[in-house]
């Protein structure tokens, strides 16, 4: 199908069309409101998520939402899990038994040293709802009720069939580019051919949700996160929605026995939590089920042509650390900058290939340390292949992983291509390919991060003497690109102050004569060490390179 062919039959005409309205689709629309691209959203369930799973928002996700504004809209939604802390596994929530994997994800408060951000303990059915709201504050054109039935690509755009299921009526939408967030069994990805790579499925379980009164006292003040309860016949995963009456269990399913759905009654599942609980009569009342399938598989590629795939439909990866979510949420954060820098016209479409180069690393290393984790918390119904000791997935805790990831290759300059994607530990000092560095400043008497200079456009940092600061404003003119440059300093001409004792050129490992060019997503794109003898030049040269521009 070519666009002459069906010039005359387009309904509705967008720059994007998102198809998937659940996390990753609505944090896509979320981003690309931010960013000022029209777009469109469809999305055949008719509303949002009614299940609270996907709880676990890491601190990049949090940066990510704190730069879209929403940040504390998602806190206050958030509001009654927020003392919940801690991971607690053992065999019985009756006396004192078990040991806390951790009690806090950060006990000693050294995140601060990395990010204005934190984790956020916000379930799904009540993230969702917010980032629905804000979207659509930002002129989102977000169809729930709709459903993609085709579509078709060539050299200028793609054309989509969707369906009201509602009404019935079909609508012809013509976009530039397409972002499938539409879940594990993606048919855009399908339809595409594209394959996956990994281990497969690793294991089932059948989500639980039900209420009881009595349990908040068996649990009393242990205000976990998850609690893996280990009891030889009653294995399995409890999750507070409240800390009142509301439950989650997730009870092990092995469908590659024979098992099926059916065999989960409420009377077996009001059994198998009073056994794992270890209280015989408590109250249970079960109020909704639903299987779910942990697996570890990474889509060949992440785009064709202009369909790229995202959140769900690129990779899955075990629930423990809360890594998929997370990961897919980066996913949009990433190729929105993208979109927008392209249909913008200050990047050339040659840029839309980094995505694939960037985040697929990071999905196949993410989801294999995921797996990892799963061995290391004993997950209810997870035996490894490989035995007791499991896959290798990488080493450190969660903070590499969710912060510390880097791009060796991309829409960088100067990255070392041998880096680890993730490294072993957290190290954030302005290498090109990571996450730009978090310092507090004083701008006109406002204590922001830097992290807060990043979202729209292009960011160079230098001191405020220097050649840098007059460079980019003649690229910027010259190139008709969106760059913001700051001066940092103590002196009258800077435009930020840093706090006292801070040296923020060390911190981005350059010296006071360099600078720093940061994109909009806040990674490090070039940096140049010390001064140059023609910085317009060079800078232009290294903004060419970065946007794919040559």
């Amino acid at each position: 199908m070519n666009r002459s062919d069906t010039a005359d039959e387009v309904g509705h005409r967008t720059p994007v069309l998102i198809v998937g309205g659940s996390l990753v689709g609505l944090s896509m629309s979320l981003f690309l409101g931010r960013l000022g691209v029209p777009h469109t959203l469809v999305e055949r369930h008719a509303g949002t998520s009614i299940h609270p799973r996907g709880r676990g928002n890491n601190v990049r996700t949090m940066e990510l939402f704190r730069a879209a504004g929403v940040d504390r809209r998602i806190e206050e939604a958030a509001s009654v899990l927020a003392d919940n802390h801690g991971i607690l596994q053992t065999p019985t929530l009756v006396g004192d038994a078990g040991e806390w994997l951790f009690r806090r994800i950060d006990p000693g408060g050294g995140l601060a040293r990395f990010s204005p951000a934190g984790w956020c303990l916000c379930s799904q059915n009540d993230l969702e709802p917010v980032l629905l709201r804000s979207a659509r504050e930002l002129g989102g054109d977000l169809r729930f009720g709709t459903e993609m039935m085709s579509f078709d690509q060539d050299p200028d755009g793609v054309t989509a069939l969707v369906k009201s299921r509602e009404t019935g009526e079909h609508t012809t939408v013509r976009a530039d580019y397409l972002v499938a967030a539409d879940g594990p069994r993606s048919p855009v990805r399908e339809r595409l051919g594209i394959g996956q790579n990994g281990p497969g499925d690793l294991f089932h379980n059948v989500s639980v949700t039900f209420t009881s009164r009595d349990l908040a006292e068996v649990v009393g003040d242990r205000r976990f996160i998850v609690c893996y309860l280990t009891g030889p016949d009653a294995d399995g995963a409890l999750l507070p929605v409240d800390n009142r009456e509301h439950w989650v269990f997730h009870a092990p399913w092995h469908p590659e026995h024979g098992e099926t759905l059916e065999e989960f009654t409420d009377e077996r599942c009001v059994a198998h939590i009073r056994r794992a609980v270890g209280v015989p009569d408590l109250d249970v009342t079960i109020t909704g089920r639903a299987a779910w399938h942990a697996a570890e598989r990474v889509a060949e590629r992440y785009a064709e042509g202009r369909v790229f795939l995202a959140g769900d439909s690129a990779h899955e990866m075990s629930p423990t650390g809360a890594f998929g979510s997370n990961t897919g949420i980066q996913d949009a954060h990433n190729l929105a900058w993208k979109l927008a820098a392209v249909l913008g016209g200050w990047a050339g479409p040659a840029l839309l290939r980094s995505y694939d180069a960037e985040r697929r690393p990071v999905a196949e290393a993410t989801s294999a340390r995921a797996s990892s984790r799963s061995v290391e918390h004993s997950h209810p119904g997870y035996t490894p292949a490989g035995g007791p000791g499991g896959p290798g997935g990488g080493k450190g805790g969660i903070l590499n992983v969710a912060l510390g990831y880097r791009y060796p290759r991309g829409a960088v300059l100067g990255a070392d291509p041998a880096t680890p994607v993730v490294p072993d530990s957290i190290a954030l000092t302005g290498e090109p390919g990571s996450r730009a560095p978090h310092l507090w400043l004083d701008r006109a008497g406002t204590r922001i991060s830097t992290l807060d200079l990043y979202e729209r456009s292009l960011v160079l940092l230098s001191s405020e003497h220097g050649a840098w600061h007059a460079a980019a404003a003649d690229v910027a003119a010259q190139r008709d690109v969106p760059l913001d440059a700051y001066r940092i300093g103590d002196g009258p001409d800077a435009d930020l102050t840093p706090e006292a004792g801070a040296d923020w050129a060390r911190a981005h490992g350059i010296t006071a004569a360099g600078a720093v060019l940061v994109r909009p997503d806040g990674f490090v794109a070039w940096r140049s060490e010390g001064p140059s003898a023609a910085p317009a030049k060079t800078l232009r040269e290294a903004i060419d390179t970065v946007l794919a521009r040559t």
